[in-house]
């Protein structure tokens, strides 16, 4: 039945918008249900999976140069991490600061409660003097919360956006992100970005293509939760992961594949959808760049990238930017 509340809820209207639409989408975001939680903790285990890897390898080689570039000139930094998951990364650079007595605080932001509560939960316990200071909410909620931040220039703003999660975004989407969040940031604030750079395209297609079925589990999680949340009756088996790479755009994207007409009822929005044999779902896009074209979007979003931290296999970039 479809209820007011149901009518609200920004999960409902998104799954009906996408679902409606020709081609057919689901947005990426909500891969993160406590499900879909456990599963990405699984595939950043994976082998194939090397982007956590990476950028675990540049925050260790890295931390004492990153502290000192951090703290430089300002009395207090601030990092306000976007998605920031179970923090696994993060937690390097928290421990080296906090072995230096540095002066800092932690913001974690993230769309998940369910992330959010054990990321805290697990900050307290092995970091006991860290301040912490989390926001549930997704990106564009968060940097309105930047926005009515203090502009107290003793204080360093650092936003980092990890794990190339800015591949989420189309290309000029990523710029106007990033204008959005210079535009709520002071000159002493920097953006601290985690990028996947363009490499071998096996390598890049088996991270989204696992042999044991992880990132299928993933995918196919979101018309799962689909089931569980909006009543409705996706059978499993009859829809297929697909995951493409453009070595030439630097795009990856996955798709789940309708393997036969079919007839799919949501029952708490009182709506049907009807798929075609082999049409395609739009789950997510990964962008990959070069270092030049990241270097062109930073000048097109009004900033300059003045460090750059690769990890020993140069697979993975993470770079500061400022404010031109």
């Amino acid at each position: 039945m479809l209820t007011k509340e149901k009518i609200d809820n920004t999960f409902a209207k998104d799954v009906l918008k996408g679902l409606s639409a020709q081609p057919k989408f689901l947005q990426s975001k909500y891969f993160y249900d406590q499900k879909g939680d456990k599963i990405f903790q699984e595939i950043m285990n994976m082998e194939e999976y090397y982007l956590t890897n990476a950028e675990y390898d540049i925050f260790t080689n890295y931390k004492a140069d990153l502290l000192n570039l951090f703290s430089k000139d300002v009395e207090k930094f601030r990092i306000i991490e976007f998605g920031a998951g179970d923090g696994l990364k993060t937690k390097v650079l928290l421990e080296h600061f906090l072995n230096k007595n540095a002066n800092f605080e932690y913001v974690p932001i993230d769309i998940s409660e369910n992330v959010l509560k054990h990321l805290v939960s697990d900050l307290e316990n092995r970091f006991p003097k860290l301040k912490v200071h989390s926001i549930r909410n997704d990106y564009f909620h968060a940097l309105d919360h930047l926005h009515d931040d203090d502009r107290d220039e003793t204080v360093r703003n650092v936003i980092f956006f990890l794990g190339s999660n800015i591949g989420n975004f189309k290309k000029e989407e990523a710029v106007d992100f990033l204008k959005e969040i210079g535009l709520r940031i002071g000159k002493q604030d920097f953006l601290f970005l985690g990028t996947d750079l363009k490499k071998d395209p096996k390598i890049i297609l088996n991270a989204y293509n696992d042999a044991s079925g992880i990132t299928k589990r993933f995918n196919l999680n979101l018309l799962e939760r689909i089931n569980r949340e909006l009543g409705a009756n996706f059978d499993l088996n009859k829809f297929m992961h697909y995951p493409v790479y453009d070595p030439q755009t630097g795009t990856c994207k996955s798709y789940l594949i309708s393997l036969e007409d079919q007839v799919v009822e949501i029952a708490d929005l009182n709506d049907k959808i009807e798929f075609e044999a082999y049409e395609a779902i739009h789950t997510e896009i990964s962008q990959k760049y070069s270092v030049s074209e990241l270097k062109e979007i930073a000048q097109k979003a009004g900033f300059g990238m003045t460090h750059q931290f690769y990890d020993e296999r140069k697979y993975f970039l993470d770079s500061v930017w400022e404010l031109s």
